[in-house]
């Protein structure tokens, strides 16, 4: 009785050697798991143009290979991954594998390439051996297997560490580099209701930790954000925000941290009311900063924004009053968030 092959094999490295070797190996019936550090398979074989020595076209000879591998039903390609771990012994390993994420669902991916037409960053080449360019939505190369595209992406940029609300720096940067103030202006506002404000006030400690701090200077964060905000209106940016919940938040204060949380809670689908017992909405940022620094019209077009999603800003109605945060939870609000501020000689009861 012929003896059926059983178990898996593991093949490390995807070059030429390594698909021919998960080939023969996957057609004797063993399940085959071919792990390479790239995007794709192919090796240093796919960066050729000939073969020694007879002057073969290299790309002609590997390409069927490259198809025949991606699409056999006994070997699972593993591709952005380094081993880790290697135990057992011989004909009984256990293998730990860190795969690295493409950041784009190879499921979903019909390789078209629009992803790389509109990535605004680019990047040295390895495959090229630095060469050319690629920008960080890339295929390795044009027949690449798996065919999907992936992202270089490395880690979180300084500055965006730095940050206190975490903004997405380095791609609101490579938008207003294009010009595109309208997608830059989308970024910025995932996570800030107040960009033309933040644009002139911010106190920027992303540029402090600016990696160009090392060279010259840094770059320009806050004004860039300014520069996208006076280039384009952002009333006119549309924000994305859930289907309404029923539930209602009163907050007092229409200073910057009420403003942000007015915002947040709309895009999340809760109503709220802001309740400013000034004549206008903007608190410290409206009484405390110089109209030179910030001007009111500018103010005024970021409180829009917030209003614009349909939170209500009630004024000239402090809390104190007739109107306590018992009466607000009695009145139909499940929750009260109190952003007063902490003004100059205001007994807030905090010790310390």
């Amino acid at each position: 009785m012929e003896k059926q092959s059983i178990g898996s094999v593991l093949v490390v490295g995807a070059g030429i050697a390594g698909i021919q070797a998960s080939l023969d190996l996957a057609d004797a019936g063993f399940l085959v798991y071919l792990v390479d550090k790239d995007s794709a398979i192919g090796g240093v074989m796919a960066k050729l143009d000939k073969t020694f020595p007879t002057n073969d076209c290299s790309m002609c000879i590997i390409s069927p290979k490259l198809v025949e591998a991606g699409r056999h039903l006994n070997i699972e390609l593993m591709t952005m991954a380094d081993i880790q771990e290697v135990t057992g012994e011989a004909g009984d390993f256990k293998v730990r594998i860190r795969q690295s994420p493409r950041y784009i669902n190879m499921d979903l991916c019909t390789a078209c390439g629009e992803c790389a037409k509109v990535c605004p960053v680019e990047l040295s080449s390895d495959f090229d051996e630095g060469l050319n360019n690629k920008t960080a939505a890339f295929k390795l190369y044009p027949q690449a297997m798996p065919g999907a595209y992936a992202i270089d992406k490395g880690d979180r940029a300084p500055c965006r560490l730095a940050c206190p609300a975490g903004l997405n720096v380095q791609g609101y940067v490579q938008m207003v580099k294009q010009g595109k103030y309208e997608e830059a202006l989308k970024i910025i506002m995932e996570q800030l209701p107040l960009p033309g404000t933040l644009g002139r006030i911010c106190p920027h400690e992303c540029e402090d930790a600016c990696r160009r701090c090392d060279v010259d200077q840094p770059v320009a964060i806050r004004d860039l954000k300014r520069l996208a905000a006076d280039k384009f209106d952002p009333r006119k940016v549309v924000v994305s925000c859930k289907d309404p919940t029923g539930h209602r938040v009163a907050i007092v204060g229409s200073g910057p941290a009420g403003l942000s949380a007015a915002f947040h809670l709309a895009k999340e689908g809760v109503e709220s009311t802001i309740f400013e017992a000034l004549p206008q909405a903007g608190g410290m940022l409206r009484v405390g900063i110089p109209e030179h620094r910030l001007p009111r019209e500018v103010l005024d077009q970021d409180i829009e924004v917030v209003t614009g999603l349909g939170v209500e800003i009630r004024l000239n109605t402090p809390i104190g009053g007739d109107i306590t945060v018992d009466s607000l939870l009695e009145n139909g609000y499940g929750a009260v968030f109190l952003a007063m501020g902490a003004h100059k000689g205001m007994e807030l009861g905090v010790p310390g």
